[in-house]
């Protein structure tokens, strides 16, 4: 026996938990309050049918004895008085045997015409036929003991609707909705801050942490939270104070066998031990370098005339002789860390240069954030190593060549101190050839 899975269904369904928790709600609230009206409007209808048929029972009663009581020149006096919503009487029996009778085929009719003459008794004679089907309405001829005659016209009708009642139906389904929204809000709030707050977290814990208090579910998500964030931090310093350490440690003995290697004779391995040694260096240096990256947030933030800083680090190194070009301003500062976007926007110029042999950098203003763009026209970055090449070590040269791939941590590097100045680095190929980073900064 195969099994199908609602997808239709689904599809139809909204996309945020708080539209589906209000769609669920809202239409069981509609649901269950047209269903207490309907069932409230019936019992009126029922209550109001049995009340009609009593009073109708009873005023006919009574006002056939009435009016045979009455001498025959007083009779029409008392038919106003007798009158009622739905029935009224008249003398005009000659009217009622003028025209053919109609047989009565409407179910209320034959009921009440029936209840009409059983009410009566067999002291009095009486005919009925049916006026009008739509709207119902038929008459009952009753035949008094002079000889005369009496034509009750009947049209049942229940009470009709105050008008006040639909403006009270309207705004009892205004107080639900509103009432069911006030409570998906309540409810998906804490998710929505818990959502905000994880896309904050940095490796160094100091990303948003949440109020605690709320309900118990709520209280033990934030504490929870919280508590992640804590041991992501504590798990990222310990992983980063131990590639500083060993980082660190290995200066020592490399310093130590470069001064061997200086003292030795003019060998061809000499040279081969000190370029080794020399790249064993560097190495080393990224190493510490990426260690210290994460800590970039420890420097204060100030503000920081962009155009100036920017055009600052180019005029640097134009005076090496590097092509650097610039381009674009941007009309507001930033409140920044200077240091750390020193370092970010050098790293991206050095791998410029590195691969394409020229960066050129251009500032752009945008609603939302200060761009700063590094290009080239290099080789560029194959669209599926794109992400990867911003993971420590990963270099896209298949050899161990230093020379050609280097160490592989530059772009990490850049990626984790612009994450610690609240800013993002994106990569993309640039049209015709190159590669673009991007990096945004939040406006001041």
């Amino acid at each position: 026996m195969s099994t199908s899975t609602p997808r239709g269904v689904m599809r139809w369904l909204p996309r945020t938990m708080a539209s589906r928790l209000y769609a669920l709600l809202a239409g069981g609230l509609l649901l269950a309050h047209a269903l207490s009206f309907g069932l409230l409007f019936y019992e009126r209808y029922e209550a109001a049918s049995s009340m009609l048929m009593t009073n109708l029972e009873q005023d006919v009663v009574v006002a056939v004895n009435l009016l045979d009581r009455l001498p025959a020149n007083e009779r029409a006096d008392w038919l106003p008085m007798l009158q009622r919503r739905t029935f009224r009487y008249s003398l005009d029996g000659a009217a009622f045997d003028a025209e053919p009778n109609a047989k009565l085929d409407g179910a209320t009719s034959r009921e009440m015409a029936g209840m009409i003459e059983s009410a009566l008794g067999p002291r009095w004679s009486t005919q009925a036929r049916q006026i009008s089907r739509d709207p119902e309405r038929f008459q009952v001829k009753v035949r008094l003991h002079d000889g005369s005659a009496v034509v009750v016209d009947v049209q049942p009708s229940v009470m009709p609707l105050a008008k006040w009642l639909p403006y009270v139906l309207v705004l009892q389904l205004i107080v639900l909705l509103l009432c069911a929204w006030a409570a998906v809000r309540l409810a998906t709030r804490p998710l929505a801050r818990l959502a905000q707050a994880a896309e904050k977290v940095r490796p160094d814990g100091d990303g948003e942490r949440l109020p605690d208090g709320g309900p118990t579910e709520v209280a033990q998500a934030v504490g929870a939270f919280n508590a992640m964030q804590d041991r992501i931090a504590r798990y990222m310093k310990e992983r980063l104070q131990i590639l500083a350490s060993i980082s660190h440690d290995l200066q020592t003995p490399i310093t130590r066998m470069k001064l061997r290697a200086e003292s030795m004779d003019e060998v061809p391995e000499r040279a081969k031990m000190l370029d080794d040694l020399d790249q064993m260096q560097h190495l080393v240096r990224e190493g510490i370098a990426y260690a210290r990256s994460a800590h970039g947030n420890n420097e204060a933030a100030v503000r920081v005339d962009l155009n100036a800083f920017i055009d600052s680090l180019v005029l640097d190194y134009l005076d090496t002789g590097r092509p650097v070009s610039l381009q674009g301003r941007i009309g507001t500062p930033v409140v920044t860390r200077p240091h750390a976007l020193r370092r970010v926007v050098a790293n991206l110029i050095d791998n410029a240069l590195k691969y394409a042999g020229s960066a050129d950098v251009e500032l752009e203003s945008r609603p939302d954030a200060l761009v700063i763009r590094v290009g080239d026209r290099g080789p560029g970055i194959p669209e599926s190593e794109l992400a990867r090449v911003m993971e420590p070590f990963y270099r896209l040269e298949a050899s161990r060549n230093r020379d050609t791939g280097g160490t592989g941590l530059g772009l990490a590097i850049a990626q984790q101190l612009a994450a610690s100045i609240g800013a993002t680095l994106t990569l993309r190929n640039r049209e015709g050839g190159g590669l673009a980073a991007e990096v945004r900064l939040p406006r001041a």
